[in-house]
């Protein structure tokens, strides 16, 4: 199941060409990891997402260029390929409507005290489940 996050523009995210620039797009995925993870209402902290989850890779599409304003953006985030040790989240993100950026995100959970990956626990597998959808973003 997909989940919708608004998220603003802020002024200083475009560049001298006057658009979004492309580093500010990973903050908006971010944000909408944050959101989903850790702000989401049916969120049960029991999961352990907050325990510790690094991005091991991220792929980007640019599709459209994003040109600053007030409205925010909408991204839609999703979960796939949830493993023992890792697991991919989907973006797309609109603008005004329109499909301007799709991306994904490869994301490993850490047991810091040891410094290195852990696998998910039964809890966390099953809060992911609730947002697992085979769609990827169209190429």
């Amino acid at each position: 199941m997909k989940h919708r996050v608004q998220v603003p523009m802020r002024w200083s995210d475009m560049d001298a060409y006057q658009h979004i620039n492309n580093v500010a797009v990973l903050g908006y995925f971010e944000t909408a990891r944050v959101d989903l993870f850790f702000d989401h209402p049916t969120h049960d902290e029991k999961t352990g997402l907050r325990r510790g989850i690094v991005v091991a890779e991220h792929t980007v599409r640019y599709r459209r260029s994003i040109v600053y304003d007030a409205v925010p953006l909408d991204v839609d985030i999703w979960v796939s390929n949830v493993r023992a040790a890792a697991f991919t989240c989907h973006y797309e993100l609109f603008d005004h409507g329109r499909l301007a950026v799709t991306g994904s995100t490869l994301l490993v959970p850490v047991d810091f005290a040891l410094d290195r990956p852990r696998r998910l626990t039964p809890e966390e597998k099953a809060f992911l489940a609730r947002h697992h959808d085979d769609e990827t973003p169209p190429a």
